[in-house]
Formats: C-alpha cells, sequence, structure tokens
C-alpha cells in the first residue's frame, strides 16, 4: 500500500468516537414504548450547534464505488452533522483529525446497514458517498446566518480501498 492510501475499516462507535457518533441499535433497547411493541434507543447523537436551529434536509448523492479517490475534506465549524441512510445499504465514512487548523491524515470506514453518523461540529470529513443507490440521507444539521463551511483540497489526492 502506497502512503496516500486508506484500507476502510468496518464502522464502530469506538474507532470512529475521535470523530462523532454511530447510531444504531447495538445492544438493549434503552426503554420499551408504544406497549411494549418499540424498542428506543436513547440519545445516540450529540447535537451541537453554536447558533442557528437544527433542521432537516435530504440529500440524494450518486453512488460512489471503491476504490475511491479522496481529493476534498470539508469541515463545518459552528455545527454537528447527522447523516441517516434511507435505505439499507452501507456508505463510505471519510474524517481526518484537525492538525492546526487543516485536515490530518485522513481514515475511511463503511457503515453496516441499519448504522448512521454524527459528526461533530468542526470535524474534517468527506462528501456524502454512498456505494449503492439511491443514495438518499435525512441530513440533521444547523440552519443559520452565516458561511458554516471551509473545504480543503488534497494535493495528493487519497485512495481508499476495501
Amino acid at each position: 500500500m502506497s502512503r496516500f492510501e486508506i484500507t476502510a475499516q468496518p464502522l464502530t462507535a469506538e474507532a470512529f468516537a475521535p470523530f462523532g457518533d454511530v447510531l444504531d441499535c447495538a445492544g438493549a433497547p434503552d426503554k420499551m414504548i408504544n406497549a411494549g411493541l418499540c424498542g428506543r434507543y436513547h440519545d445516540r447523537a450529540r447535537l451541537d450547534f453554536g447558533d442557528g436551529r437544527a433542521g432537516v434536509s435530504l440529500f440524494k448523492a450518486e453512488p460512489r464505488s471503491l476504490p475511491y479517490t479522496l481529493d476534498l475534506l470539508e469541515r463545518h465549524p459552528d455545527g454537528s452533522q447527522c447523516f441517516v441512510p434511507m435505505s439499507e445499504h452501507g456508505f463510505l465514512v471519510t474524517v481526518a483529525p484537525d492538525d492546526g487548523g487543516t485536515p490530518g491524515q485522513p481514515l475511511a470506514f463503511v457503515s453496516a446497514p441499519g448504522q448512521a453518523i454524527n459528526l461533530h461540529r468542526g470535524t474534517w470529513h468527506g462528501v456524502l458517498t454512498p456505494l449503492h443507490d439511491p443514495g438518499l440521507f435525512a441530513v440533521i444539521d444547523r440552519i443559520g446566518d452565516g458561511a458554516n463551511l471551509e473545504e480543503v483540497r488534497l494535493d495528493p489526492v487519497w485512495t481508499v480501498r476495501a
């Protein structure tokens, strides 16, 4: 593997913790509701907005495939961003630690069906990268005034492999 290649690993709460939250129904529900017919997995994401309000938008992204060329990272300094797939397909998640205001070495994860993610405020991440059609996601993020996007083009680019 070359210096600018990443091997995508399975998405786990432990590995992803420095960047955000993994939302899934792992373990027993926190509480049974609806006359015992529904398990509630309570408070799975730390939503964090500097100002503005939480909003729900729908994103429809074109599917990509592995190997994938990672050439752009972005972050949102004023709010967290939660991606909930609206299909039973996994998706590629690329993130990087902050290194003095620029992205550090990226990491890549592949989610399992039924997993969603919440990126902490200010986390460097790649663009929405579904691996299958329809590429439809509900996104909970900050709605408010002012710019909430920083982008960095990567040079050299990174290759993400399965």
